[in-house]
């Protein structure tokens, strides 16, 4: 390893701050967060997706407080409602809408990987999970 090179936890940390400065700028438009665009995208994949799913999913996206506050907004705004108690659930209009966000969604994956080839990107995600199997992996 080179010793000059900055540490991985400090590239990882400006990586997840600027993505979601960036994210939060693309979408603010929309009313929306990174946070609430990850609970919507959730909530879209399933058929009444619960309040419990939902934190256990995107625990290491962000905080209690953090997930309750986009839940809360989403359906706030009128993107979800609850079919019953602890359930989600996209509404028709949210449904539409969040088919809106996705080009600017997908132009902002594009620039945050813009100049990256797809053999980077692979290999940057096999080291990235690599070590997440090393730290959270069982202990010899």
């Amino acid at each position: 390893m080179d010793p000059k090179a900055k540490p991985i936890g400090y590239l990882l940390n400006r990586t997840d701050e600027a993505l979601t400065r960036v994210m939060d700028g693309t979408l603010a438009e929309f009313g929306l967060t990174r946070v609430a665009w990850q609970v919507l995208n959730l909530v879209g994949e399933g058929d009444g997706t619960t309040d419990t799913e939902v934190h256990s999913v995107l625990s290491a996206n962000a905080d209690t407080p953090t997930l309750t506050t986009a839940v809360d907004t989403v359906l706030a705004d009128g993107w979800a409602t609850r079919p019953a108690p602890g359930r989600l659930a996209l509404t028709p209009d949210g449904s539409h809408r969040l088919t809106e966000v996705a080009s600017h969604v997908a132009a902002f994956r594009t620039r945050s990987v813009d100049g990256i080839t797809t053999d980077e990107y692979r290999t940057a995600v096999r080291v990235l999970e690599r070590m997440i199997e090393n730290l959270e992996g069982p202990r010899p």
